[in-house]
Order: C-alpha cells, then sequence, then structure tokens
C-alpha cells in the first residue's frame, strides 16, 4: 500500500532523514521506533506531505505522491493524528466532530457515530469544551476526528504520549479493533515498548535518521534491539 524509499529529508540546513525506506502493506501495521529526535516524526510529517523529501519517493498504492498537496493525499485515504493531542480547545467534542465531518468530501454523518462507536466513552462529554478533557480524552478525541475522514491509512504519532494507563489500554484496544477486525492499515510511531509489542505485525528502528533495524514483532524481544530503544 506505502513504499517509502531512499528519502532524503532536512529542516533548514540540517539532514534529518537520511535513505529511509519503508513498506507498509496493505491491512498491516508497522511500527516507526526509536529514541526522541531520531526522525520519527519527520517521517511521517514526510509521508503525509506535510514536509517534501530532497532526494527519495513515496509511493501510496502505485501512485507516486512525493509532491502532492497535503490535502490531496487525505482524499486518497490517509489521516494523521500527531503528537499533542490536537483539538480545538475552545469548542466542546461534538463541535470538534462537526467541524472535520464538514472538511469530508462524503459529508456522512453517520461517520461520526462510527467514529464515537471507537470510543464510546466520548459520548458523555460530546457538550464539554476540549481545553477541559484530560491529555488521554484528547488523545481519543484527536484519533476520533481522523476517523471521521474514514481512512483506509491511519498515521498515529505516538498516542501513548502523556496519557494515564487506562487511556492507554482504551486506545490500544480502539487500534487493535480497527486493524484486526476492519483491516485499517496504520503507521505507527511508538517508544513504548510494550504497546507496540502487542500490536505491531512489523517495524523499523530508526537511529540518526536512518533505519538500523527492522523486523517483525517477534524480533522486538531480541535484547539488542531493547537496548536500541532504551533512553
Amino acid at each position: 500500500m506505502l513504499e517509502v524509499s531512499g528519502v532524503d529529508v532536512s529542516h533548514g540546513r540540517a539532514q534529518v532523514l537520511f535513505g529511509v525506506d519503508l513498506s507498509v502493506p496493505a491491512g498491516s501495521l508497522v511500527c516507526v521506533m526509536g529514541r526522541n529526535g531520531v526522525g520519527k516524526t519527520t517521517l511521517l510529517d514526510t509521508v503525509m506531505g506535510t514536509l517534501t523529501p530532497r532526494a527519495g519517493s513515496v509511493v501510496l498504492d502505485g501512485e507516486d505522491i512525493t509532491r502532492l498537496p497535503t490535502h490531496l493525499r487525505v482524499r486518497r485515504g490517509m489521516a494523521y493524528v500527531p503528537q499533542g493531542h490536537a483539538a480545538f480547545p475552545q469548542l466542546t467534542v461534538w463541535e470538534n466532530l462537526q467541524v472535520a465531518l464538514e472538511a469530508t468530501t462524503h459529508r456522512d454523518r453517520s461517520a461520526v457515530d462510527d467514529s464515537l462507536d471507537v470510543f464510546p466513552a466520548l459520548r458523555s462529554f460530546l457538550k464539554r469544551p476540549a481545553g477541559f478533557l484530560s491529555g488521554g480524552q484528547r488523545q481519543q478525541l484527536a484519533i476520533a476526528r481522523a476517523l471521521i475522514t474514514r481512512p483506509r491509512l491511519l498515521l498515529l504519532d505516538e498516542p501513548t504520549e502523556g496519557v494515564q494507563p487506562s487511556v492507554i489500554d482504551e486506545i490500544e484496544n480502539a487500534v487493535e479493533r480497527l486493524h484486526g477486525e476492519a483491516g485499517m492499515t496504520v503507521l505507527l510511531v511508538e517508544q513504548y515498548l510494550d504497546f507496540a509489542l502487542r500490536l505491531a505485525d512489523s517495524f523499523i528502528v530508526l537511529d540518526a535518521g536512518e533505519v538500523v533495524h527492522s523486523g517483525t514483532s517477534a524480533d522486538l524481544h531480541d535484547e539488542g534491539v531493547r537496548r536500541m530503544l532504551s533512553v
């Protein structure tokens, strides 16, 4: 479904990614791992089109989308949940979901109900401003908003960051259902090893902007891989 080949990416004069290759087959869940500052978010930004690589290509379903604007990638079935529990804090949960719906081309109101079915706890907070939610609740809202676009490829950037353990379990269960039952393709950036271990089909490890290891989820038990990921 997604093929990233030989991607070099820079922030100004500083090169961040060096010849990165990544394959995300349709229906798989692939995890990008590594310490802070190694280029994980930069890779997702490149896949989503908010950054343009200096070299290499990004191909979705056989189409080269390397230079395609972000909004056209969304129309092709991509959705991105960045770090930071993104939401409009002054708007209620319901209004946040409606804003996402209005931005879609399908305008299918059942998409809102479907996203709330994934995170039913949000139904209790529909009238609450998003700024008054906990970090975990805002993360659930951010994922629910992305699901309203009915994506085929979901990009998640560290969904467990700053989230209480009980909500991490809820997010894990939701991602597992989306991937395992609904067959959604997921590209996940995550540092929480046990979370990745339970969800991922395969993974890559980045270090200093390069892929230094890749394998299946079974390989995450390897002590050498664990050392690469230790802080």
